[in-house]
Protein backbone atom coordinates (compact mmCIF):
# COMPACT_ATOMS: atom_id res chain seq x y z
CA UNK A 1 0.00 0.00 0.00
CA UNK A 2 2.76 2.55 0.89
CA UNK A 3 4.04 1.78 -2.65
CA UNK A 4 1.41 2.44 -4.28
CA UNK A 5 0.88 5.51 -2.19
CA UNK A 6 4.60 6.62 -3.65
CA UNK A 7 3.39 6.25 -6.80
CA UNK A 8 0.40 7.50 -7.08
CA UNK A 9 2.12 11.06 -5.15
CA UNK A 10 4.96 10.86 -7.41
CA UNK A 11 2.25 10.50 -10.46
CA UNK A 12 0.37 13.97 -9.95
CA UNK A 13 3.34 16.25 -8.99
CA UNK A 14 1.76 19.96 -10.18
CA UNK A 15 3.21 20.18 -14.17
CA UNK A 16 6.24 22.87 -14.23
CA UNK A 17 5.44 26.58 -14.78
CA UNK A 18 7.72 26.55 -18.02
CA UNK A 19 5.61 23.74 -19.63
CA UNK A 20 3.16 27.21 -20.23
CA UNK A 21 2.65 27.31 -23.82
CA UNK A 22 1.57 30.80 -25.89
CA UNK A 23 -0.72 33.24 -25.16
CA UNK A 24 -3.48 31.51 -27.48
CA UNK A 25 -3.20 28.54 -24.79
CA UNK A 26 -2.57 30.73 -21.65
CA UNK A 27 -5.97 32.25 -22.49
CA UNK A 28 -7.57 28.41 -22.71
CA UNK A 29 -5.73 27.20 -19.63
CA UNK A 30 -6.74 26.68 -16.11
CA UNK A 31 -5.38 29.32 -13.99
CA UNK A 32 -6.44 27.67 -10.28
CA UNK A 33 -7.86 28.58 -7.44
CA UNK A 34 -5.35 30.77 -6.24
CA UNK A 35 -6.33 32.89 -8.81
CA UNK A 36 -9.90 33.32 -7.77
CA UNK A 37 -8.95 33.97 -3.81
CA UNK A 38 -8.19 37.57 -3.87
CA UNK A 39 -9.86 39.37 -1.29
CA UNK A 40 -11.85 41.10 -3.28
CA UNK A 41 -12.56 38.44 -5.44
CA UNK A 42 -13.21 35.60 -3.87
CA UNK A 43 -11.00 34.78 -1.08
CA UNK A 44 -12.64 37.02 1.55
CA UNK A 45 -13.84 35.82 5.69
CA UNK A 46 -16.83 36.37 5.78
CA UNK A 47 -19.95 36.43 3.13
CA UNK A 48 -20.71 40.39 3.53
CA UNK A 49 -19.69 41.29 -0.34
CA UNK A 50 -21.17 42.73 -2.41
CA UNK A 51 -22.41 41.65 -5.46
CA UNK A 52 -21.54 38.22 -4.99
CA UNK A 53 -20.64 36.56 -0.76
CA UNK A 54 -16.74 36.57 -1.47
CA UNK A 55 -16.36 33.98 0.82
CA UNK A 56 -16.99 31.37 -1.74
CA UNK A 57 -12.98 29.99 -1.36
CA UNK A 58 -13.90 29.47 1.88
CA UNK A 59 -17.10 27.73 1.84
CA UNK A 60 -15.23 25.82 -1.03
CA UNK A 61 -12.76 24.18 1.38
CA UNK A 62 -15.26 24.10 4.36
CA UNK A 63 -14.10 20.27 6.30
CA UNK A 64 -17.25 20.36 7.95
CA UNK A 65 -19.90 20.59 5.15
CA UNK A 66 -20.98 19.03 2.03
CA UNK A 67 -19.90 22.38 0.30
CA UNK A 68 -16.26 21.74 0.44
CA UNK A 69 -16.83 17.78 -0.60
CA UNK A 70 -15.10 19.28 -3.84
CA UNK A 71 -12.12 20.58 -2.15
CA UNK A 72 -11.72 17.06 -0.70
CA UNK A 73 -12.13 15.10 -4.15
CA UNK A 74 -8.23 14.45 -4.45
CA UNK A 75 -7.11 13.55 -1.00
CA UNK A 76 -9.77 10.75 -0.13
CA UNK A 77 -7.35 8.74 -2.99
CA UNK A 78 -4.94 8.87 -0.36
CA UNK A 79 -6.96 7.98 3.06
CA UNK A 80 -7.94 4.55 4.05
CA UNK A 81 -10.93 4.25 1.38
CA UNK A 82 -8.96 5.40 -1.37
CA UNK A 83 -5.64 3.53 -0.82
CA UNK A 84 -7.56 -0.17 -0.68
CA UNK A 85 -9.78 0.66 -3.70
CA UNK A 86 -6.35 1.49 -5.49
CA UNK A 87 -4.99 -1.74 -3.98
CA UNK A 88 -7.58 -4.08 -4.90
CA UNK A 89 -7.92 -3.06 -8.49
CA UNK A 90 -4.17 -3.11 -8.96
CA UNK A 91 -3.54 0.64 -10.42
CA UNK A 92 0.25 1.86 -10.71
CA UNK A 93 0.89 5.84 -11.29
CA UNK A 94 -0.61 5.15 -14.78
CA UNK A 95 -3.56 3.45 -14.04
CA UNK A 96 -4.35 6.08 -11.22
CA UNK A 97 -4.11 8.81 -13.40
CA UNK A 98 -6.20 6.89 -16.10
CA UNK A 99 -8.92 5.93 -13.55
CA UNK A 100 -9.27 8.14 -11.14
CA UNK A 101 -8.12 11.72 -11.86
CA UNK A 102 -10.70 12.57 -14.25
CA UNK A 103 -12.98 13.33 -11.71
CA UNK A 104 -11.00 13.46 -8.58
CA UNK A 105 -8.77 16.57 -9.91
CA UNK A 106 -9.42 19.14 -12.17
CA UNK A 107 -8.59 18.08 -15.91
CA UNK A 108 -6.07 20.73 -17.87
CA UNK A 109 -5.40 21.78 -14.49
CA UNK A 110 -1.40 23.32 -13.04
CA UNK A 111 -2.16 22.01 -9.69
CA UNK A 112 -3.83 18.54 -9.25
CA UNK A 113 -3.68 19.40 -5.46
CA UNK A 114 -6.73 21.96 -5.92
CA UNK A 115 -8.75 18.67 -6.67
CA UNK A 116 -12.33 20.04 -8.49
CA UNK A 117 -11.71 23.77 -8.46
CA UNK A 118 -13.56 26.34 -9.47
CA UNK A 119 -12.66 26.02 -13.08
CA UNK A 120 -13.42 22.32 -13.01
CA UNK A 121 -17.44 23.95 -13.08
CA UNK A 122 -16.68 27.36 -14.28
CA UNK A 123 -14.35 26.95 -17.32
CA UNK A 124 -11.13 27.74 -17.93
CA UNK A 125 -10.67 31.17 -16.71
CA UNK A 126 -7.53 32.13 -19.43
CA UNK A 127 -10.14 33.81 -21.64
CA UNK A 128 -12.88 35.59 -19.26
CA UNK A 129 -10.93 36.40 -15.88
CA UNK A 130 -9.75 39.45 -16.67
CA UNK A 131 -13.15 40.82 -17.31
CA UNK A 132 -15.15 39.02 -15.12
CA UNK A 133 -13.87 41.51 -12.35
CA UNK A 134 -14.44 44.76 -14.07
CA UNK A 135 -16.36 47.70 -12.47
CA UNK A 136 -20.14 47.36 -14.47
CA UNK A 137 -19.76 43.60 -16.06
CA UNK A 138 -22.16 41.22 -15.99
CA UNK A 139 -22.67 37.39 -15.93
CA UNK A 140 -23.87 37.57 -19.98
CA UNK A 141 -20.41 39.12 -20.50
CA UNK A 142 -18.52 36.44 -19.02
CA UNK A 143 -20.20 33.62 -20.61
CA UNK A 144 -19.61 35.66 -24.09
CA UNK A 145 -16.19 35.31 -22.97
CA UNK A 146 -15.90 31.67 -22.23
CA UNK A 147 -17.02 30.98 -18.02
CA UNK A 148 -19.36 28.03 -18.36
CA UNK A 149 -22.58 29.08 -18.16
CA UNK A 150 -24.43 27.74 -15.29
CA UNK A 151 -27.39 28.69 -14.94
CA UNK A 152 -28.82 27.21 -17.88
CA UNK A 153 -29.54 23.41 -16.34
CA UNK A 154 -28.87 21.59 -18.98
CA UNK A 155 -25.36 23.47 -19.12
CA UNK A 156 -25.27 22.64 -15.51
CA UNK A 157 -26.34 18.92 -15.62
CA UNK A 158 -23.80 18.13 -17.89
CA UNK A 159 -21.05 19.79 -16.28
CA UNK A 160 -22.27 18.13 -13.13
CA UNK A 161 -23.05 14.28 -14.90
CA UNK A 162 -19.43 14.05 -16.32
CA UNK A 163 -17.99 12.92 -12.81
CA UNK A 164 -21.22 12.04 -10.85
CA UNK A 165 -22.65 10.03 -13.03
CA UNK A 166 -19.98 9.22 -15.70
CA UNK A 167 -18.38 10.51 -19.49
CA UNK A 168 -16.57 8.83 -22.34
CA UNK A 169 -13.45 11.02 -21.10
CA UNK A 170 -10.26 9.44 -19.05
CA UNK A 171 -10.99 8.93 -15.79
CA UNK A 172 -14.53 9.80 -16.13
CA UNK A 173 -16.34 6.51 -16.23
CA UNK A 174 -16.99 4.50 -13.28
CA UNK A 175 -17.04 0.91 -14.37
CA UNK A 176 -18.54 -1.78 -12.00
CA UNK A 177 -15.34 -2.82 -11.65
CA UNK A 178 -14.39 -0.06 -9.95
CA UNK A 179 -17.40 0.10 -7.83
CA UNK A 180 -16.57 -3.92 -6.87
CA UNK A 181 -13.27 -2.62 -5.64
CA UNK A 182 -15.24 -0.33 -2.99
CA UNK A 183 -16.09 3.08 -4.40
CA UNK A 184 -19.95 4.49 -3.90
CA UNK A 185 -22.16 3.19 -6.07
CA UNK A 186 -23.21 6.19 -8.71
CA UNK A 187 -26.29 8.66 -8.38
CA UNK A 188 -27.42 12.16 -9.49
CA UNK A 189 -30.05 14.80 -8.51
CA UNK A 190 -28.97 18.23 -10.04
CA UNK A 191 -31.06 20.72 -7.55
CA UNK A 192 -29.87 18.62 -4.65
CA UNK A 193 -26.73 18.43 -5.35
CA UNK A 194 -26.53 22.01 -6.15
CA UNK A 195 -28.16 22.62 -2.98
CA UNK A 196 -25.54 20.94 -1.14
CA UNK A 197 -22.45 22.95 -2.80
CA UNK A 198 -24.38 26.01 -2.80
CA UNK A 199 -22.13 29.08 -2.00
CA UNK A 200 -24.28 32.05 -3.10
CA UNK A 201 -27.26 33.85 -1.75
CA UNK A 202 -30.21 34.12 -3.78
CA UNK A 203 -30.73 37.19 -2.89
CA UNK A 204 -32.58 40.51 -5.24
CA UNK A 205 -29.31 41.04 -6.64
CA UNK A 206 -28.65 37.34 -7.83
CA UNK A 207 -32.38 37.35 -9.36
CA UNK A 208 -31.34 40.87 -11.15
CA UNK A 209 -28.25 39.33 -12.61
CA UNK A 210 -29.28 35.55 -13.20
CA UNK A 211 -32.76 35.42 -12.64
CA UNK A 212 -34.57 33.10 -9.83
CA UNK A 213 -33.77 29.74 -9.75
CA UNK A 214 -36.83 27.34 -10.12
CA UNK A 215 -35.93 23.97 -8.13
CA UNK A 216 -38.81 21.99 -10.34
CA UNK A 217 -37.13 22.65 -13.40
CA UNK A 218 -33.88 22.12 -12.40
CA UNK A 219 -34.73 18.70 -11.32
CA UNK A 220 -36.74 17.60 -14.10
CA UNK A 221 -33.65 18.93 -16.51
CA UNK A 222 -31.37 16.82 -14.29
CA UNK A 223 -33.47 13.81 -14.31
CA UNK A 224 -33.72 14.07 -18.60
CA UNK A 225 -30.22 14.63 -18.72
CA UNK A 226 -29.15 12.57 -16.56
CA UNK A 227 -31.29 9.79 -18.43
CA UNK A 228 -29.52 11.08 -21.76
CA UNK A 229 -26.12 10.74 -20.76
CA UNK A 230 -26.97 7.18 -18.80
CA UNK A 231 -28.13 6.10 -22.82
CA UNK A 232 -25.51 7.48 -24.57
CA UNK A 233 -23.02 5.68 -23.05
CA UNK A 234 -24.71 2.85 -22.85
CA UNK A 235 -24.71 3.13 -26.89
CA UNK A 236 -21.25 3.57 -26.77
CA UNK A 237 -19.24 -0.01 -27.38
CA UNK A 238 -16.53 0.30 -25.63
CA UNK A 239 -18.43 1.32 -22.73
CA UNK A 240 -21.21 -1.20 -22.54
CA UNK A 241 -19.04 -4.19 -22.85
CA UNK A 242 -15.85 -5.33 -19.90
CA UNK A 243 -14.44 -8.05 -21.27
CA UNK A 244 -16.89 -11.08 -21.85
CA UNK A 245 -19.33 -9.84 -19.72
CA UNK A 246 -21.36 -6.58 -20.53
CA UNK A 247 -20.79 -3.94 -18.59
CA UNK A 248 -22.73 -3.65 -15.26
CA UNK A 249 -22.95 -0.31 -14.13
CA UNK A 250 -25.62 0.36 -16.72
CA UNK A 251 -27.83 -2.34 -14.56
CA UNK A 252 -30.04 -2.49 -11.60
CA UNK A 253 -27.62 -3.31 -8.53
CA UNK A 254 -29.76 -5.00 -6.41
CA UNK A 255 -31.43 -7.26 -9.07
CA UNK A 256 -28.39 -9.33 -8.42
CA UNK A 257 -27.26 -8.11 -4.88
CA UNK A 258 -30.15 -10.03 -2.72
CA UNK A 259 -29.56 -11.92 -0.41
CA UNK A 260 -29.36 -16.09 -1.66
CA UNK A 261 -31.53 -19.09 0.09
CA UNK A 262 -31.49 -22.38 -0.92
CA UNK A 263 -33.88 -24.04 1.45
CA UNK A 264 -37.02 -25.41 0.42
CA UNK A 265 -38.95 -22.42 2.21
CA UNK A 266 -37.55 -19.94 0.14
CA UNK A 267 -39.71 -17.04 -1.34
CA UNK A 268 -38.59 -14.91 -4.40
CA UNK A 269 -37.58 -10.63 -2.89
CA UNK A 270 -38.48 -9.64 -6.27
CA UNK A 271 -41.10 -7.56 -6.47
CA UNK A 272 -42.74 -7.52 -10.29
CA UNK A 273 -42.04 -4.34 -12.14
CA UNK A 274 -44.82 -3.68 -15.17
CA UNK A 275 -42.98 -1.18 -17.13
CA UNK A 276 -40.24 -3.74 -16.95
CA UNK A 277 -41.55 -7.01 -19.33
CA UNK A 278 -38.33 -9.41 -18.24
CA UNK A 279 -38.83 -12.64 -16.35
CA UNK A 280 -36.85 -13.22 -13.37
CA UNK A 281 -33.44 -14.14 -13.68
CA UNK A 282 -32.34 -11.17 -15.90
CA UNK A 283 -30.75 -8.31 -14.51
CA UNK A 284 -32.36 -4.83 -15.65
CA UNK A 285 -31.38 -1.84 -17.02
CA UNK A 286 -31.03 0.77 -14.12
CA UNK A 287 -34.06 2.83 -14.75
CA UNK A 288 -33.88 5.28 -12.04
CA UNK A 289 -34.01 8.78 -13.53
CA UNK A 290 -36.20 6.93 -16.36
CA UNK A 291 -39.23 6.51 -13.33
CA UNK A 292 -38.39 9.62 -12.14
CA UNK A 293 -38.98 11.58 -15.88
CA UNK A 294 -42.21 9.15 -16.04
CA UNK A 295 -43.58 11.51 -13.12
CA UNK A 296 -42.34 14.62 -14.52
CA UNK A 297 -43.74 14.07 -17.90
CA UNK A 298 -47.31 13.26 -16.30
CA UNK A 299 -47.24 16.98 -15.21
CA UNK A 300 -45.16 18.79 -17.20
CA UNK A 301 -45.74 17.29 -20.52
CA UNK A 302 -49.43 15.07 -20.17
CA UNK A 303 -49.38 14.63 -24.32
CA UNK A 304 -46.42 12.65 -24.08
CA UNK A 305 -47.41 10.06 -21.06
CA UNK A 306 -48.23 7.39 -23.34
CA UNK A 307 -45.61 7.80 -25.49
CA UNK A 308 -43.58 7.55 -22.75
CA UNK A 309 -44.52 4.82 -20.77
CA UNK A 310 -44.59 2.59 -23.94
CA UNK A 311 -41.11 3.57 -24.95
CA UNK A 312 -39.86 2.58 -21.20
CA UNK A 313 -41.50 -0.70 -21.99
CA UNK A 314 -40.20 -1.24 -25.84
CA UNK A 315 -36.48 -0.43 -24.56
CA UNK A 316 -36.79 -2.83 -21.30
CA UNK A 317 -37.90 -5.68 -23.83
CA UNK A 318 -35.50 -5.29 -25.89
CA UNK A 319 -32.57 -5.94 -24.01
CA UNK A 320 -33.87 -9.89 -23.87
CA UNK A 321 -33.34 -9.50 -27.54
CA UNK A 322 -29.28 -8.15 -27.76
CA UNK A 323 -27.37 -5.79 -27.59
CA UNK A 324 -28.40 -4.52 -31.44
CA UNK A 325 -31.85 -4.44 -30.43
CA UNK A 326 -31.28 -2.77 -27.19
CA UNK A 327 -29.10 -0.05 -28.42
CA UNK A 328 -31.74 0.72 -31.15
CA UNK A 329 -34.53 1.80 -28.53
CA UNK A 330 -32.00 3.41 -26.53
CA UNK A 331 -31.89 5.66 -29.22
CA UNK A 332 -35.45 6.46 -29.39
CA UNK A 333 -35.40 6.66 -25.62
CA UNK A 334 -32.90 8.76 -25.55
CA UNK A 335 -34.02 11.34 -28.54
CA UNK A 336 -37.52 11.51 -25.80
CA UNK A 337 -35.05 12.51 -23.07
CA UNK A 338 -33.36 15.19 -24.82
CA UNK A 339 -37.15 16.81 -26.41
CA UNK A 340 -38.02 16.80 -22.22
CA UNK A 341 -35.03 18.04 -20.72
CA UNK A 342 -35.07 21.45 -24.00
CA UNK A 343 -38.95 21.62 -23.23
CA UNK A 344 -38.65 21.68 -19.13
CA UNK A 345 -35.33 23.88 -19.48
CA UNK A 346 -37.52 26.66 -21.40
CA UNK A 347 -40.78 26.45 -19.08
CA UNK A 348 -41.40 28.54 -16.15
CA UNK A 349 -43.12 26.06 -13.42
CA UNK A 350 -45.72 27.16 -11.26
CA UNK A 351 -46.15 26.22 -7.42
CA UNK A 352 -49.17 24.15 -8.13
CA UNK A 353 -46.97 21.82 -10.62
CA UNK A 354 -44.85 21.74 -7.68
CA UNK A 355 -47.36 20.43 -5.60
CA UNK A 356 -48.94 17.83 -8.97
CA UNK A 357 -45.44 16.82 -9.03
CA UNK A 358 -44.98 15.99 -5.69
CA UNK A 359 -48.28 13.60 -5.93
CA UNK A 360 -47.29 11.96 -9.34
CA UNK A 361 -44.26 10.82 -7.57
CA UNK A 362 -46.10 8.47 -5.15
CA UNK A 363 -49.06 8.22 -7.47
CA UNK A 364 -49.87 3.95 -8.45
CA UNK A 365 -48.73 4.68 -12.00
CA UNK A 366 -45.16 5.40 -10.71
CA UNK A 367 -44.79 3.78 -7.32
CA UNK A 368 -45.41 0.47 -8.66
CA UNK A 369 -42.12 0.72 -10.24
CA UNK A 370 -40.23 1.05 -6.83
CA UNK A 371 -39.00 -2.38 -6.75
CA UNK A 372 -35.57 -1.31 -6.43
CA UNK A 373 -33.21 0.59 -4.50
CA UNK A 374 -32.05 3.22 -6.85
CA UNK A 375 -35.55 3.73 -7.88
CA UNK A 376 -36.81 4.55 -4.39
CA UNK A 377 -34.04 6.72 -3.27
CA UNK A 378 -34.26 8.87 -6.61
CA UNK A 379 -37.99 9.09 -5.37
CA UNK A 380 -37.06 10.60 -1.62
CA UNK A 381 -34.50 13.22 -3.27
CA UNK A 382 -37.17 14.08 -5.35
CA UNK A 383 -39.29 14.84 -2.73
CA UNK A 384 -36.99 16.64 -0.59
CA UNK A 385 -36.16 19.56 -3.30
CA UNK A 386 -39.40 19.96 -4.31
CA UNK A 387 -40.50 20.84 -1.36
CA UNK A 388 -37.19 22.83 -0.60
CA UNK A 389 -38.29 24.62 -4.20
CA UNK A 390 -42.17 25.24 -2.46
CA UNK A 391 -40.66 26.99 0.29
CA UNK A 392 -38.07 29.38 -1.81
CA UNK A 393 -41.26 30.11 -4.02
CA UNK A 394 -43.05 31.22 -1.11
CA UNK A 395 -45.89 28.20 -1.88
CA UNK A 396 -44.87 27.03 1.67
CA UNK A 397 -43.48 28.70 4.88
CA UNK A 398 -41.07 26.60 6.51
CA UNK A 399 -42.65 25.37 9.51
CA UNK A 400 -44.99 23.80 7.03
CA UNK A 401 -41.76 22.56 5.32
CA UNK A 402 -40.55 21.32 8.74
CA UNK A 403 -43.38 19.33 9.44
CA UNK A 404 -43.39 17.85 5.80
CA UNK A 405 -39.66 16.48 6.52
CA UNK A 406 -40.89 14.60 9.12
CA UNK A 407 -43.01 12.00 6.76
CA UNK A 408 -39.90 12.77 4.03
CA UNK A 409 -37.72 11.13 6.45
CA UNK A 410 -40.01 8.03 7.82
CA UNK A 411 -39.38 7.63 3.83
CA UNK A 412 -35.45 8.65 3.70
CA UNK A 413 -35.09 5.86 7.19
CA UNK A 414 -37.19 3.39 4.69
CA UNK A 415 -34.35 3.88 2.31
CA UNK A 416 -31.50 3.54 5.07
CA UNK A 417 -30.02 0.32 4.54
CA UNK A 418 -29.33 -0.86 0.81
CA UNK A 419 -29.74 -4.27 1.85
CA UNK A 420 -32.41 -4.12 3.88
CA UNK A 421 -34.72 -1.90 1.30
CA UNK A 422 -38.10 -3.63 1.22
CA UNK A 423 -40.48 -1.96 -1.36
CA UNK A 424 -43.86 -2.07 0.07
CA UNK A 425 -43.16 -0.55 3.47
CA UNK A 426 -41.24 2.12 1.34
CA UNK A 427 -44.48 2.80 -0.67
CA UNK A 428 -46.40 2.82 2.18
CA UNK A 429 -43.87 5.34 3.57
CA UNK A 430 -43.67 7.49 0.57
CA UNK A 431 -48.04 7.62 0.44
CA UNK A 432 -47.95 9.16 3.78
CA UNK A 433 -45.55 11.76 3.24
CA UNK A 434 -47.97 12.66 0.04
CA UNK A 435 -50.68 12.82 2.36
CA UNK A 436 -49.21 15.24 4.18
CA UNK A 437 -48.65 17.36 1.39
CA UNK A 438 -51.82 17.13 0.05
CA UNK A 439 -53.25 18.77 3.16
CA UNK A 440 -51.31 21.72 2.30
CA UNK A 441 -52.58 22.89 -1.04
Amino acid sequence: MAAVALAASMLIAPAPVEAQASRSDTMKRHLGVASCAGSTCHGRSLGDGTPVRQDELQLWQEESSPTGAHSRAYRVLFQPRGQDIIRRLGLDQAGVARDCLGCHAEPGAARVEDAVGCESCHGAAGQWIAGHYTVGTTHERSVSQGMTDLVDPQVRANVCLDCHFGSDRQGQFAYHRIMGAGHPRISFELDLFSTLQQHWNVDADYIERKGRPNALRNWAVGQAEALNRSLALFEKPGLATDGMFPEFYFFDCHSCHRRIFDGEDVRASKVANPLRPIPPGYPPYNDENMIMLAAAVRVLAPDLTGAYDGQTRSFHAAMLQGRDAAVTEAGKMRSMARGLSTRFAGSAFTDKQGFAMLDAIASEAVAVRYTDYEGAVQSVMAMDTLVSGLVAQGAISEGQASALRLDINRAYAAVNDPNGFKPLAFRSALAGAVRSIRSMQ
